[in-house]
């Protein structure tokens, strides 16, 4: 949703959002087809969970998502257009940036404790929190979107994914750097003790996830195999490096 204009001073209402008919296709998004932008909101096809989501983070206060507006007379999902950049590939991140994505992250699992859709489970995890899902106003993450993977989860689950995405990276080949940042994330999160033994764990079982997410993708291409062979590799990154990785963190 990469944009530089000023954010709206209030969320169009569904009539409002109506009126308004130019669609900018949205690019990025590799599993939905179909987004595209209108005026001051996005519309997308409908996702009842995500639907229920963001009514139960916007009642809970939570302000960095995008709010739910209801649907349109094409039957599309209709939410508010969070402004902003988005980051077009990964990249080296600051401290400051993955600290402030952290802290975001926690109010987003905070805003779904105890309500009804987390299922006996913590929290409802994003499952894909990696930078690319983030709008950053000022060089620093601000807004979270793309809520198709969310599902009732344990919050490692994310955090363990957004170590690799935010702070690992085999093609830096530096461990000490990247395991600073690792606990950069842990403490502004507040990971407890026992959640910090488990993050490193944590983010192997998502690399392995994501191999078998991309293997089961029925569209064969050089992506696909790209996205595999990058899960192993940063598997293997992390495997060799990951006594100091967790080290960082005790």
């Amino acid at each position: 949703m990469p944009t530089d204009n000023p954010p709206a001073s209030a969320p169009p209402s569904v009539a409002q959002a109506g009126q308004q008919t130019a669609e900018v296709p949205l690019a990025g998004g590799r599993l939905t087809p179909g987004v595209v932008r209108v005026g001051d909101t996005v519309r997308r096809p409908a996702h009842p969970f995500t639907a229920d989501l963001l009514r139960v983070l916007a009642e809970s206060g939570f302000t960095a998502a995008p709010q739910y507006l209801g649907r349109d007379d094409s039957g599309r999902d209709i939410l508010t257009y969070l402004h902003g950049t988005v980051p077009s590939s990964y990249q080296r991140w600051q401290d400051n940036q993955i600290a402030a994505a952290a802290t975001l992250l926690r109010g987003f699992h905070n805003a779904t404790r105890g309500t009804h859709l987390t299922a006996g489970q913590p929290v409802v995890c994003h499952h894909d929190p990696a930078p690319s899902n983030f709008v950053f106003v000022n060089d620093l993450p601000t807004g979270l979107f793309d809520f198709d993977l969310a599902a009732p989860g344990d919050p490692l689950e994310d955090l363990g994914y957004a170590a690799w995405t935010w702070c690992i990276a085999s093609k830096h080949a530096d461990p000490l750097r990247q395991a600073h940042q690792v606990r950069v994330l842990a403490d502004a999160y507040g990971l407890t003790a026992a959640q910090r033994a488990q993050l490193i764990s944590a983010t192997l079982a998502r690399q392995l996830l994501n191999v078998g997410f991309w293997s089961q993708r029925t569209a064969a291409g050089t992506e696909v195999a790209e996205r595999i062979a990058w899960s192993r590799r940063e598997h293997a990154f992390v495997v060799a490096h990951r006594a100091v990785f967790e080290a960082a963190l005790g």
